[in-house]
């Protein structure tokens, strides 16, 4: 007997029969055949089985209840005569003794069909996300998503890293998105804020002398929804290593993700290692973008040259980019269709022409290109068949990212689609302009090590060389298109810390106000460290073949950052307020 069965519902086999069993789970769906004869599936977390009435009494108990309660069923197991093949338990079914209430469904229809749940509006499937998930197509991404996490327990093990809990209540701390905020009931005025990520405390483990530190971290960020980002709350494979650089970094994720990838996602091929290494401004130059999705094999080209002359006024002075698919069978409605695709994403329009079986220009914008067909030959290929979509302006760059991605997948032969690829991004720029304050910046993380540490800093302050190309040693894992992680070796010396920040404005007492026990504790020795981490729900979502990272969440929030199955966020006392020291006001209309 476990949990009250005998078995479960996906467990009796041909084998079974003439056994007396106990069933128990859920009432999927009844099928009457006549006034006493019925089929009932019965359903659990395992599976389903077949349960035929056939006596007055169980027809009694079984029509006086709705689809969805849960039952227990306790009798003989027999050969089915029409068996089902594409079913576990189709050999066979059960004939009841005796049929026992546990949890009644006390509503005549419910907000969806369970096993099409996922056809339902998303709204309703997060109001009653507890029916959603017992739709085993959405289990399975549960289940999916405590196996992966079990596994990359266990990998970080092997390569000796300590699991260790870093807190949930800390300072608000300057890490690049807004803060969720907590107020302190016993410091009135004063604030707790949840961690965007662990970065300070596990920085500061390397100071206290632990080797190797990981956890599966959660993670507070108020920012907006996405397809791969979940507003409030997300994890990672939170990692960290002294002694360290970035090879040793990537060594341990290049033997830890590959096998997991290749175990549970959808595909079984995973890139092996050493993962291919670009620099984030050839990503940009070839990929139009730092996140590249290398199953495609399509770059783009800078053509800007070949239109200085030109007639055509959206090329005029304006960064040109161009990329060439061979053997491309579109026709001038799809490709147009694909184009206006493109513009939605990226902001800015995109133009083609194409090559016939002559190899003779055609098509959208050839008239302008025909007379510089001979140059555009020695920059790209146009042999016969081949499409050629461009980009300019201000987001050339950007567009051209977004079509090779859309015509890389439409167009056949241009991209291996099962199978996981992966790479890494580095040397990114330490420093940008902001786009609102128009100053230097950190591009990325403030925590980083510029790439030639304290001297490219004194040069930069001097006016030797322009801030803008100082590099860190900061790396991206990119996966298929999607960013998986960043990570960084750490810059620990308080000296440099000091002077990189001075660099945007920001002298010793602002680095010591702003991080005061990371300042500190490097000033008592702190060994060089590295770390990553990768997000689990984006590697879980990649390896369930998912668009939306809401389907391998649990319980997941909606694009407005609320949980309408919960109700928050909610209003609160004013007790609660009081308590708090905390008075809401209301904006004047």
């Amino acid at each position: 007997m476990v949990q009250m069965r005998t078995h479960n519902c996906g467990q009796l086999r041909l084998q079974n029969a003439g056994e007396h069993v106990r069933l128990v789970g859920w009432m999927e769906n009844v099928r009457e055949v006549g006034n006493n004869f019925a089929f009932v599936i019965l359903r659990d977390f395992y599976g389903t089985t077949q349960i035929v009435i056939e006596f007055e009494e169980m027809m009694a108990t079984i029509k006086d209840l709705n689809k969805e309660s849960t039952i227990a069923v306790e009798g003989i197991v027999r050969e089915r005569s029409s068996k089902n093949p594409k079913l576990p338990t189709g050999e066979i079914e059960v004939v009841p003794e005796k049929i026992e209430v546990l949890g009644r469904c006390r509503y005549n229809s419910l907000p969806f069909e369970i096993n099409r749940s996922r056809e339902a509006d998303e709204t309703a499937r997060l109001k009653y996300r507890y029916l959603d998930l017992r739709n085993p197509e959405v289990q399975a991404n549960i289940i999916l998503r405590c196996k992966v996490v079990s596994a990359l327990r266990a990998a970080m093990a092997d390569h000796d890293f300590l699991e260790i809990t870093t807190p949930i209540l800390t300072a608000s701390s300057p890490e690049g998105a807004r803060d969720y905020l907590v107020p302190a009931r016993k410091h009135p005025g004063m604030f707790y804020a949840l961690p965007q990520a662990p970065q300070q405390f596990k920085q500061l483990l390397m100071t206290a002398g632990f080797d190797r530190y990981f956890q599966i971290a959660p993670c507070f960020r108020d920012e907006d929804a996405r397809g791969d980002r979940s507003p409030g709350e997300f994890y990672q494979l939170d990692m960290e290593m002294a002694f360290a650089t970035q090879e040793d970094v990537f060594a341990v994720l290049e033997d830890v993700l590959p096998p997991i990838f290749a175990k549970y996602g959808k595909y079984n091929i995973a890139s092996q290692a050493p993962f291919r290494r670009i620099a984030y401004n050839d990503a940009l130059r070839y990929y139009g973008s730092d996140k590249p999705d290398l199953r495609i094999d399509l770059t783009c080209k800078d053509v800007t040259d070949l239109f200085k002359d030109t007639e055509f006024g959206p090329f005029q002075g304006q960064t040109v980019k161009a990329i060439d698919i061979s053997d491309c069978k579109l026709t001038r409605k799809q490709i147009e269709k694909l184009l206006t695709e493109c513009e939605v994403q990226s902001g800015s329009k995109g133009y083609w022409f194409k090559t016939d079986d002559k190899g003779e220009i055609a098509g959208g914008i050839a008239k302008f290109v025909t007379p510089i067909k001979d140059q555009m030959a020695s920059r790209i290929d146009l042999s016969p068949n081949t499409l050629v979509v461009l980009s300019a302006g201000e987001y050339a760059v950007k567009s051209a990212g977004v079509q090779i991605k859309t015509f890389g997948a439409a167009v056949e032969g241009h991209m291996d689609k099962e199978r996981y690829e992966f790479c890494w991004i580095v040397d990114f720029p330490m420093y940008e302009i902001g786009d609102e304050s128009g100053e230097l910046e950190f591009c990325h993380n403030p925590f980083s090590m510029p790439s030639g540490g304290l001297e490219v800093l004194l040069k930069a302050e001097r006016g030797e060389i322009d801030p803008l190309s100082i590099t860190a040693d900061q790396y991206d894992l990119v996966c298929n298109g999607v960013e998986l992680s960043s990570g960084a070796v750490r810059n620990h010396d308080p000296e440099i810390m000091v002077k990189a920040f001075e660099l945007v404005r920001l002298g010793e007492e602002d680095v010591k106000a702003k991080f005061p026990a990371m300042y500190n504790a490097f000033c008592y020795g702190a060994p060089p460290h590295a770390g990553i981490a990768p997000g689990v729900d984006r590697m879980v979502m990649l390896l369930a073949g998912e668009d939306s990272i809401r389907e391998i969440i649990p319980f997941p929030m909606n694009k407005n950052a609320q949980d309408l199955m919960m109700g928050a966020p909610s209003e609160v006392t004013q007790k609660q307020l009081d308590e708090l020291h905390i008075q809401i006001t209301k904006e004047e209309e």
